[in-house]
């Protein structure tokens, strides 16, 4: 049975019910869970151009769709042991997903189920993290076979970049303004950006030789921003300058900063996932302040977020079977 839950800010409902504004006159957030009945590690969830939510269950090995306004789920099996790890929805409404455990990435057709599978190259087994590139391309990030790659879906063929560092762990992954695309390595104290043109690599070393940096986001000035799993720390590096900040988190150096999302006023959303129930706390990137932080009830860790500009709202999933909407702005 599905379960709503709403909370943030009082409302005409039942569940938890608390504030938490990011600012004195900022609009209160709402936060608004949904249960998901398979429960398998709802994750990764992207708004379609529709509304609907899709959203993968990794440990369940299939992709879910939520109709926020009813709560109807749908469930959409995928091929044995592909195991889901993010996905991302193009114009028409197609769902793209990696398959993190038999090296593919999967295109499903929203009208029909129907799946189109394109396997990656040998040297690839794990896609991890996918991103649109605005020419076609979709550019993706595979952990553990130390990679960065790019599908053209238009012939299936894939350009595998290599990681010069070992074991470095590409994990997160975005495109800047100016068409470069970077991805942090968890596996080491290093950022690195790739020249699209050029597929050429570049590795960029963090001040702290402990640092290891695990999602990002990219203003539009081009400001990398990256959190530091280990230190606690919303880092901060601006490329033309190669100069650094870092911006200690308000639950310190055990906060555990994982999930990440960019809202339309500059906002840098960070879940704290080093305590229970998980804490999401805004950075606003012009002042240097961070907001109040927001509980997330259902407990969990918040893995990957993802913004939703038309409604101002934030989504993601908890390992404890729900998906979440943060509403930051008026809908």
């Amino acid at each position: 049975m599905n379960l709503l839950r709403a909370t943030l800010p009082l409302i005409a409902a039942a569940g938890l019910l608390v504030q938490a504004p990011l600012q004195a006159e900022a609009t209160t957030p709402t936060l608004t869970e949904w249960e998901i009945e398979w429960g398998g590690r709802p994750r990764d969830p992207f708004v379609a151009p529709n509304g609907d939510v899709w959203f993968c269950g990794q440990a369940g090995n299939y992709i879910g769709r939520l109709t926020p306004d009813s709560g109807q789920l749908t469930q959409y099996d995928l091929p044995d042991n592909t195991h889901p790890h993010n996905l991302i929805i193009d114009a028409k409404g197609t769902v793209w997903y990696a398959g993190n455990k038999n090296g593919h990435i999967g295109a499903l057709d929203p009208n029909n189920g129907t799946i189109t599978q394109f396997p990656m190259p040998a040297s690839v087994k794990d896609p991890h993290t996918l991103i649109f590139d605005g020419k076609g391309h979709i550019w993706f990030s595979a952990q553990w076979s130390n990679k960065v790659g790019r599908l053209d879906p238009k012939d299936g063929t894939v350009v595998v970049i290599d990681v010069p560092t070992e074991d470095a762990r590409p994990y997160g992954i975005k495109q800047a303004p100016d068409g470069r695309i970077w991805t942090v390595l968890l596996g080491t104290n290093k950022l690195a950006v790739v020249d699209p043109d050029s597929l050429s690599l570049t590795e960029i070393a963090l001040p702290s030789p402990q640092a290891r940096p695990r999602r990002l986001e990219i203003t539009d000035d081009g400001r990398i921003w990256y959190v530091d799993y280990f230190g606690g720390v919303l880092g901060e590096y601006r490329p033309e300058e190669n100069s650094f900040e870092r911006h200690l988190l308000p639950r310190g150096a055990k906060s555990q900063p994982y999930g990440t999302a960019l809202d339309s006023d500059g906002i840098v959303w960070v879940a704290q996932t080093g305590l229970q129930p998980n804490q999401l706390v805004g950075f606003d990137t012009q002042s240097g302040e961070f907001g109040e932080e927001v509980a997330v009830p259902a407990g969990g860790t918040v893995r990957h977020m993802m913004y939703h500009a038309p409604s101002q709202a934030i989504w993601f999933g908890v390992d404890t079977g729900f998906l979440d909407r943060l509403v930051v702005g008026k809908e």
